[in-house]
């Protein structure tokens, strides 16, 4: 079986950002935010899972347009969490980093994706 990693690493992903929800609702006392954070950060693996089984590349495509929305979305919540002190500089940017490979990789497989649709419409 080979290895997804873009499906493993929003996985674990999707794990770290259950535990800062946690640690923002028990820790922080910060409710609004953070949930939205959860939603968004949870929902990149699993609409990666749902593209798994897509029943065409254009479906394909499409879900992983969403993961893509997703990601960049989580990349707001996090900079906006970081803004107003809720992460400091350490919390921040661990997470920070992941997010955004995450999202480059999702990028590069759309990119890639997009483009073997293209070519094998001109044939």
């Amino acid at each position: 079986m080979r290895d997804n990693i873009v499906k493993d690493k929003s996985f674990d992903f999707a794990i770290r950002i259950v535990k800062l929800y946690q640690y923002l609702n028990n820790n922080k006392k910060e409710f609004v935010l953070s949930k939205q954070l959860l939603r968004s950060g949870t929902s990149i693996g699993a609409m990666i899972r749902e593209a798994e089984h897509a029943e065409s590349k254009n479906d394909f495509i499409h879900k992983f347009a969403i993961a893509q929305k997703e990601a960049n979305e989580v990349v707001y919540w996090l900079e906006l969490l970081k803004a107003t002190d809720y992460l400091n500089e350490k919390e921040f940017e661990n997470i920070y980093d992941d997010a955004i490979t995450i999202l480059k990789l999702i990028t590069s497989i759309l990119k890639t994706s997009k483009n073997q649709l293209v070519s094998k419409e001109i044939r």
